[in-house]
């Protein structure tokens, strides 16, 4: 294997498992406080263009690196939309019943 692949790999797999410390801190403590949704968003906008350039230029660890980035993303912006609407909606539910 050549070194530009070895580099390739274990870019994609640091790349693609960045987030998942965030993830699993968000599981655990059920709080998206502090998060900046911007920040997801802005990644997976990123993760679809880059997509596009490595179908273009036809590199497989990029294609699996942005897919997988595509994938966690929308999985943590789904996360921080549920623990955002539990919240807001337990605020909700309080108010009513004070």
């Amino acid at each position: 294997m050549e070194y530009s692949q070895i580099f390739g790999w274990t870019a994609t797999i640091l790349f693609s498992s960045m987030l998942l410390p965030q993830i699993i801190k968000t599981i655990k403590l059920k709080d998206t406080t502090g998060v900046s949704i911007s920040l997801f968003i802005i990644y997976f906008l990123a993760n679809i263009v880059a997509i596009i350039y490595a179908l273009m230029i036809k590199q497989y660890p990029l294609m699996i690196k942005y897919n997988l980035g595509i994938l966690t993303t929308i999985f943590y912006i789904t996360l921080f939309l549920c623990f955002y609407w539990q919240k807001k909606k337990g605020k909700t539910t309080k108010r009513k019943s004070d």
